[in-house]
C-alpha cells in the first residue's frame, strides 16, 4: 500500500486529490498538511468527507512526515512549492508537484513570467508529468512536474498533427475557457457572485504563464521550436475547460483523415476520447478523462478538447502519475 501525504490540503487540488485516493485501492492517505490557520478536521475544512476520512489537516513536521508517507502531493502555488520540495525530497519522499515551479526547463523563461527561481538543481532533473506524452520520463522518477490546466488540453489537442509534422508552427492559436475554479479558492473581487454570474471574459491577454508550457510541450513533441498565440477566459461554470485550437496544415487533411491519425494515435491512451462531434465540460466533468474532436474547416484544422479541470488538469492526473511511478495500473482510483 502506498501512503501518501497531501501539502497544501487546504484547497480545491487538496480536496480532489482526497476524494480520489479514498477510492484508490492501492494507496492510503495518511498525512494532510496546511498553514496553521488552514489546520483542523478534514471534515471541518470539507462536509463532504464527513465519516469518510477521520484525519486531521497538520502544521508540516518534516520527521513526523517521512515517517509516514512514500510520497507527497505537494499542492502549494507558484513560487512557494519549490521552497518545500527539495525538503521532501532530502526526507526521502517521492514528489509530485502541482505549481508551475518545475515545469519550465528553461530557468531563465520560468523568471521571466514568475520569479527567480531558487532550486535549479531538482529544475533539471524534474519529470514533465504529461502521461499521454511523456511516459517515460515518469517511470520511477523521484520529481514530477504536475502540468498545468491549460496546457494539458491544448497540448493533447494538437499532440498528433505536431508529431507527424503536419501543421505550421508559428500559427497556432488556442482559444481557452475555463471555470471559476480555475483562480483557487481564495476569494477575490472578480470571481465574485454578482460579478462571476452570467459574465464571461478574457484576461492573462498576450502574457499568461501558461503560453511558455504550451510552446514547451509542443516543441517537446514537434522536436523543433513551435510558437503558440494562447488567449484564456473565464466562464460562469464551476470546474472544466474547452479549448479551441486552429491551425494552418502543410497539406490538405480530410475529416477522414484527421479521424484516423487521432485515433491511431491515442489508441492506447486510457484517458483520452476521440470523438466524431464537438464535445463539452459536462461530458468530462470529475474525469480524468480528456475528450477530443478535430475537423476541418475552410482548410484549417480546428481541434476541440475538453477536461476538468481539477481533475485531468489537476489531482487526476498527479494521481495518474503516481500510479506510474510505482508500477501500478494506471487507472486505479480514476475510472
Amino acid at each position: 500500500m502506498i501512503r501518501v501525504a497531501i501539502i497544501g490540503a487546504s484547497g480545491y487540488t487538496g480536496a480532489e486529490s482526497i476524494r480520489i485516493l479514498l477510492q484508490h485501492s492501492e494507496a492510503e492517505l495518511t498525512y494532510l498538511t496546511a498553514l496553521p490557520e488552514e489546520c483542523g478536521a478534514v471534515e471541518d475544512a470539507f462536509p463532504q468527507f464527513k465519516g469518510r476520512c477521520e484525519l486531521q489537516i497538520e502544521p508540516l513536521d518534516l520527521d513526523k512526515l517521512s515517517d509516514l508517507a512514500d510520497v507527497a502531493l505537494c499542492c502549494l502555488p507558484h513560487k512557494v512549492s519549490m521552497e518545500f520540495v527539495p525538503k521532501l525530497l532530502d526526507a526521502g519522499l517521492k514528489v509530485i508537484d502541482f505549481s508551475a515551479d518545475y515545469r519550465i526547463k528553461n530557468a531563465a523563461v520560468y523568471e521571466k513570467y514568475y520569479v527567480k527561481h531558487t532550486d535549479t538543481e531538482n529544475l533539471k532533473h524534474a519529470a514533465f508529468g504529461l502521461p499521454e506524452l511523456f511516459r517515460e520520463q515518469i517511470k520511477g522518477a523521484k520529481l514530477v512536474a504536475n502540468p498545468g490546466c491549460y496546457p494539458t488540453g491544448a497540448s493533447l489537442a494538437i499532440a498528433p498533427l505536431l508529431k507527424e509534422n503536419l501543421i505550421e508552427t508559428e500559427t497556432i492559436i488556442v482559444n481557452a475557457i475555463t471555470g471559476a475554479s480555475g483562480a483557487g479558492m481564495k476569494p477575490s473581487s472578480k470571481f465574485h457572485f454578482p460579478n462571476m454570474n452570467e459574465n464571461f471574459f478574457p484576461y492573462g491577454i498576450g502574457n499568461h504563464r501558461h503560453m511558455p508550457e504550451i510552446e514547451q510541450i509542443a516543441s517537446d513533441v514537434a522536436g523543433k521550436k513551435v510558437t503558440v498565440l494562447f488567449q484564456p477566459h473565464v466562464g460562469p461554470f464551476d470546474r472544466g475547460i474547452l479549448s479551441t485550437v486552429y491551425c494552418q496544415p502543410k497539406k490538405n487533411l480530410s475529416n477522414e483523415e484527421l479521424l484516423l491519425l487521432y485515433n491511431d494515435f491515442y489508441k492506447d491512451e486510457l484517458f483520452v476520447r476521440v470523438r466524431e462531434d464537438a464535445p463539452a465540460v459536462k461530458d468530462v466533468a470529475w474525469t480524468n478523462y480528456c475528450h477530443i474532436f478535430v475537423t476541418n474547416v475552410k482548410g484549417r484544422i480546428v481541434c476541440f478538447s475538453a477536461i476538468d479541470n481539477l481533475v485531468k488538469g489537476a489531482s487526476g492526473q498527479a494521481i495518474q502519475n503516481m500510479n506510474i511511478i510505482f508500477g501500478l495500473e494506471e487507472t486505479l482510483g480514476l475510472k
